[in-house]
């Protein structure tokens, strides 16, 4: 077989078990409080969420280490070169929604659930949406 068919073949075979392990990781993050959260769904929240990451980021009575987190969380979501180019489908946005989730969970952990219910700027509906994202009841 030829070189570069190879390297073509190894490249599209890693791409496609990439996306089955992110598309499963999504999966589960949205199903671990037997909610339901799509990736639609999830993505209709991101104007929110980039407010409540920037209002949090600012908030002094959270621990340092965290808002530093939510720092480096901004700039990653307003870089325009992510660690999965956006073009690609499904797994493009799935990378970003998969990041917020670990960081919020992070923050949770460390300031507690109050911070995101006093600095969120959306909807209730939107709220219950992030809290089944994150996994937080």
């Amino acid at each position: 077989m030829d070189p570069i068919w190879s390297i073509a073949l190894s490249a599209a075979g890693g791409i496609l078990l990439l996306w089955l392990v992110l598309i499963g990781v999504v999966a589960w993050l949205a199903r671990r409080q037997g909610e339901s959260v799509s990736l639609v769904g999830a993505l209709r929240l991101v104007p929110d969420i980039l407010r409540l990451v920037r209002r949090l980021a600012v908030d002094p009575t959270l621990p340092l280490l965290a808002r530093v987190w939510l720092i480096v969380l901004l700039a990653y979501l307003l870089m325009p070169i992510d660690l999965i180019p956006d073009f690609i489908p499904v797994i493009g946005v799935a990378d970003d929604v998969i990041i917020v989730a670990v960081v919020l969970g992070y923050v949770i952990r460390r300031a507690g659930q109050q911070a995101i219910d006093r600095h969120w700027p959306g909807t209730e509906q939107g709220l219950t949406a992030l809290h089944s994202l994150v996994g937080k009841p």
